[in-house]
């Protein structure tokens, strides 16, 4: 006689959800075709099944980004001069949304902030598909992919994404609803160094022929990183470092996972800060700033560039004290901090002002605490203000901040 066997209800109830919910994954895959010749991406969104997603509704932007949407279902493109919309209900079954992206974006000065040419391409996946709100049936879990199309002749591309395919990437971003591409991207004929540092897979990556000195930019951050793990405790699965030269913009930007460095500029300049240093700063603390109120995470980012060279041996104290003479010669004309705008005075007067705070809590604290844990508390928080950076350091400092009792945070 076979034997039975009765699973508990509870168990069983557990088992048939978990089927359930496994059931529920639904495929989204990106498929991206660069289009050198006419300076645009051509770009298809796939779902496996359309009934998953009741809507997407993209803010596309001011007009002229994004171009020839073909979709199967309802498409509603609804036009405005600085934030068109497109409403997108898929149809049963699978179901594509398809356009074109311009790619190249024009700075005033004439130097380009992305830019696709003949041999390369260097853009950020956030062009590629825009932000959308996302109306998705309950229970759904969208399983997204990013796969590209190179133009002949073409050989690799790089994202911040890891990679499960040649030019295939996994998106999974769990801050997000909606997973998108987002990050520096750069494509062509490229070369490329890698490491590993801690646990994150480093890459510096540029066209060949633009100059990137690859091998100084691994130098430099394996030189720094025990500091930054100290201060920063993230572990990125990966970080890109992609460059070019001119016609790129020449300076320095931090996005997901990644950051774009202009081959020309110098990784620690003749002062002893670093452009690098503050990017991976941006990447690594990840400080959400509410408008108005940036002078935050730009200030902590210029003053542990500083500091992390500092701390790890590659500052003398003849050029530190050099430097503070010049931030302090910058800001002293600052009056406010807070601002739509930060300038490079008002970034010089917020690092001074956070080393004082820094000496001010070690020596509330007997060397026991730091700026570093103020920092370490607002990597924590979804989004700072000026009010919650008092607070926080207030509550580091144990006592009311003498430093912070000033007319520049009013």
């Amino acid at each position: 006689m076979p034997l039975r066997y009765q699973l508990p209800l509870g168990l069983a109830l557990v088992m048939v959800s978990s089927l359930l919910w496994a059931a529920k994954k639904v495929d989204l895959d990106y498929h991206v075709r660069l289009l050198p010749q006419s300076n645009q991406a051509q770009v298809r969104l796939t779902l496996a099944e359309g009934t998953a997603v009741r809507s997407l509704d993209f803010d596309l932007g001011a007009p002229g980004s994004y171009s020839d949407f073909k979709a199967d279902g309802q498409w509603q493109l609804s036009p405005d001069a600085t934030h068109s919309r497109g409403l997108w209900h898929p149809t049963p079954g699978k179901a594509s949304l398809s356009y074109r992206v311009r790619l190249n974006q024009l700075r005033k000065n004439g130097s380009f902030e992305t830019l696709i040419t003949p041999q390369w391409a260097l853009f950020r996946g956030e062009q590629l598909v825009p932000p959308a709100a996302l109306d998705q049936q309950d229970g759904t879990e969208l399983v997204s992919r990013l796969e590209f199309e190179l133009p002949d002749g073409w050989k690799s591309v790089e994202t911040a994404w890891p990679r499960i395919g040649k030019n295939r990437f996994r998106i999974d971003d769990v801050s997000r609803l909606f997973d998108r591409p987002t990050g520096w991207m750069l494509a062509g004929t490229l070369g490329s160094r890698r490491t590993t540092l801690g646990e994150t897979e480093v890459t510096v990556a540029a066209p060949k022929g633009q100059g990137m000195r690859r091998m100084d930019v691994l130098t430099l951050l394996t030189f720094v990183w025990p500091q930054l793990q100290a201060v920063f405790p993230r572990n990125p699965a990966k970080l890109l470092i992609v460059g070019a030269a001119s016609p790129m913009s020449k300076g320095s930007l931090a996005a997901n996972n990644s950051i774009y460095l202009y081959s020309g500029l110098p990784l620690v300049s003749e002062s002893g800060s670093s452009p690098l240093l503050r990017e991976v700063v941006q990447v690594f603390s990840a400080i959400n700033d509410e408008p108005g109120h940036a002078w935050i995470g730009e200030g902590l980012s210029e003053y542990y560039a500083i500091e992390l060279m500092r701390r790890a041996g590659g500052m003398s104290d003849e050029r530190y004290q050099a430097l503070q003479v010049r931030l302090n010669t910058v800001g002293k004309g600052v009056t406010r901090l807070r601002g739509q705008q930060v300038s490079p005075a008002m970034v010089a007067r917020a690092v001074t002002l956070m080393q004082a705070l820094d000496r001010e809590i070690r020596l509330q604290t007997h060397n026991k605490r730091s700026l570093d844990d103020v920092s370490q508390a607002l990597m924590r928080m979804d989004k700072v203000n000026t009010a919650s950076f008092i607070q926080l350091s207030e509550s580091v400092l144990g006592a009311e901040s003498e430093v912070l009792d000033t007319p520049l945070l009013h």
